[in-house]
């Protein structure tokens, strides 16, 4: 009988020599997986006691494959997920992306409604249009917010002048609802009428509830005037407005002194009333507003002076009797006008609309509605409601 046959273990422990014999051999009795706690302990036949290096040897041996497949073990998994650690905080900065790109589109979309709002732009297109214009509430001369019940000669200068400016646009319709105001802002406007006019873009009108005094002032040097049988308008003329509180001073015991380098420097102060030399002057004043008003008429709307004054005695007119005396040439709504003005300008078909200073966001945060806003209006028109010289108005 051969040493083989005798002693079988020591095959088993020549082959079990080799790391590659337990990891790949079929015949070793188990697989690649990880070993049970259990596989090495001491009780496992497997190997013998008097096996070189005995069983101390063995345990270091299977401890040795035992952390070589846990690092092939954990390679793959490695090479299966590249990123051991966890996922939660990959995409966390994407709902901060989501909310600064909605701020962003918020913004743009803010900005063209602004701009086209405000007509912000040096070229408003390369179509023919109508630009409309619109002209509210008391008209001087300065820089306020639009919206807030009063209209600047400036504002409105200034989108005619655009308006001009903008080879697209072959005419103007101005929208007013307006009682009036003052004559030196009215002529600033009606000069950048006419100069519209000698670019060969026609202006028309287009009346609302009332288009009187300094408003009809504007109106009258235009092409074409549209306004409503209800429409109030006319009132030709100009006034002075003067207040003396003086007898209110005087219960009060209110006193005062000036010191004046001439007669007439504090004319118009309310703690005094005129004097008759100061009331024929403030008559004069008056008077020669007057003739640019009439002045202004007579050449608009192709009447002698003597015809305006027959009816220039300051009075209001509906637009019914508006149109009997020459005034207005047609009834009917802004379409009208706009329509109107399309023809003169000569553009076929349905022209297409520039509204060049309609309702804005500002308007619908600082309406006239609002307490806070008439408040702010008021400061900023102090200088004119509150002049020191009375109000020339017309």
């Amino acid at each position: 009988m051969s040493d083989k046959t005798i002693n079988p273990e020591d095959t088993n422990s020549k082959d079990l020599s080799g790391d590659n014999n337990l990891q790949s051999s079929p015949h070793n009795g188990r697989d690649d997986s990880v070993p049970d706690s259990g596989t090495y302990g001491t009780s496992d036949n497997s190997f013998d006691s008097s096996a070189p290096g005995g069983p101390e040897k063995m345990a270091d041996h299977g401890t040795h494959v035992e952390v070589s497949e846990n690092k092939e073990i954990k390679n793959k998994s490695l090479s299966m997920n590249p990123n051991p650690y966890p996922q939660k905080n990959k995409h966390r900065w994407m709902p901060y992306l989501l909310v600064l790109l909605a701020l962003i589109t918020i913004i743009l979309v803010s900005l063209v409604l602004i701009s086209s709002n405000f007509g912000v732009g040096g070229n408003l297109g390369s179509s023919e249009k109508v630009a409309v214009i619109y002209i509210q509430g008391t008209i001087f001369s300065g820089n306020v917010a639009e919206g807030l019940g009063y209209a600047t000669s400036e504002a409105i200068a200034g989108d005619i002048r655009r308006a001009a400016a903008d080879d697209g646009v072959k005419a103007i319709v101005l929208r007013i609802d307006s009682s009036g105001g003052s004559p030196a802002a009215a002529q600033e406007i009606v000069e950048e009428i006419k100069k519209a006019q000698a670019k060969g873009i026609p202006v028309v009108v287009s009346m609302g509830d009332l288009a009187a005094s300094a408003a009809y002032y504007i109106s009258a040097p235009t092409d074409y005037i549209i306004a409503n049988p209800s429409t109030n308008t006319g009132s030709i003329g100009v006034i002075w407005v003067f207040q003396n509180n003086s007898l209110s001073n005087e219960e009060t015991g209110v006193d005062y002194y000036v010191a004046k380098s001439g007669e007439m420097k504090d004319m118009g102060s309310t703690w005094r009333g005129l004097t008759d030399q100061e009331k024929e002057y403030a008559d004069s004043v008056v008077m020669d507003s007057y003739e640019n008003f009439v002045t202004e008429v007579s050449e608009g709307r192709n009447m002698s002076r003597g015809e305006v004054k027959a009816l220039a005695d300051g009075r209001i007119y509906t637009g019914t009797r508006a149109k009997e005396l020459g005034l207005v040439d047609g009834f009917g709504n802004i379409y009208d006008a706009i329509d109107k003005a399309a023809e003169l300008g000569g553009i076929s078909g349905e022209p297409k609309v520039e509204y060049m200073n309609k309702a804005s966001l500002s308007r619908l945060l600082l309406g006239s509605d609002s307490k806070v806003s008439n408040e702010t209006a008021k400061q900023s028109v102090s200088y004119f409601e509150e002049s020191p010289y009375g109000k020339l108005l017309a």
